[in-house]
């Protein structure tokens, strides 16, 4: 099974390169803002992976991120993010991907993320660890915040939600080494599970962004919660770490909101 969406996120992101050099500017639109983007060749991606895993495995339901759900209550379920970072996509930025994940009976268990342009596969399958092009990975050891290197997004700016990130950023900021935002969560995950990040916080995801991504992180010894520390991901946010700074960065939200008084934002309906 792993080998078959390794291969598979590959051969998706071979295609969404080379749809990416000859992009044209009609090929491009946008949703919700001018900051939300989609491209033809988001929907030929997933057209592309969605054919190949029906005819491998007709009664799978399938959830993407262009074209909905299909038999989504089925046992088992393939959730399909094209492109994760589309603006990356269009820019020609490096930093975008590939996401499937396979969950059965609501859990989990096998996931890929393909970076084309860097070409690095991530891959994972429940209780068998993580790894990156074939090699086993693993979380980082920082303990402590203030060593730590972060990544995050904006997903509530662009939606126009509250609380938006830029409300949580002076006191993480503070607490911290330094902070990245490089517009896909499906490889910051992955670069969590790698080590190179530390931790990873955001808002207004959906679960096409982060299917694969949570699990790779987790069987790298990670630990994925929303920013309360409970079980609501994506809806009520996503805390991501090597395990040891959670705690940490989970007080980092308290404190923000014993101040402000803010509730959590709730992402939108998948699809919009």
């Amino acid at each position: 099974m792993i080998d078959f969406i390794g291969q598979l996120a590959v051969a998706a992101g071979n295609l969404a390169e080379e749809g990416r050099r000859s992009l044209a500017a009609e090929d491009i639109r946008c949703k919700a803002s001018s900051a939300d983007l989609v491209t033809a060749v988001d929907r030929r991606v997933e057209e592309f992976i969605s054919a190949e895993i029906r005819g491998r495995y007709p009664g799978h339901g399938l959830f993407g991120e262009e074209t909905g759900s299909s038999g989504d209550t089925a046992e088992h379920c393939w959730i399909i993010d094209p492109i994760d970072g589309t603006t990356s996509f269009v820019h020609g930025f490096p930093y975008y991907s590939v996401s499937i994940a396979l969950r059965h009976r609501g859990r989990m268990v096998a996931g890929a993320v393909y970076a084309p342009m860097l070409r690095e596969l991530f891959t994972a399958e429940a209780g068998a660890g993580a790894r990156l092009n074939g090699r086993p990975i693993r979380v980082s050891e920082c303990g402590e915040l203030r060593n730590a290197l972060l990544a995050t997004g904006f997903g509530c700016v662009r939606a126009r939600m509250r609380p938006d990130n830029f409300e949580f950023l002076p006191e993480i900021t503070r607490s911290v080494r330094d902070i990245r935002r490089c517009g896909s969560a499906a490889l910051d995950l992955c670069n969590v599970a790698a080590g190179r990040f530390d931790g990873y916080w955001e808002f207004a995801l959906q679960l096409y962004d982060i299917a694969a991504g949570a699990l790779i992180l987790a069987e790298a010894g990670g630990r994925v919660t929303d920013t309360s520390g409970g079980a609501a991901w994506p809806e009520n946010g996503l805390a991501a770490t090597n395990s040891r700074l959670h705690p940490a960065l989970l007080e980092c939200f308290r404190k923000n909101r014993r101040i402000s008084g803010q509730t959590l934002c709730v992402a939108p309906p998948a699809g919009g």
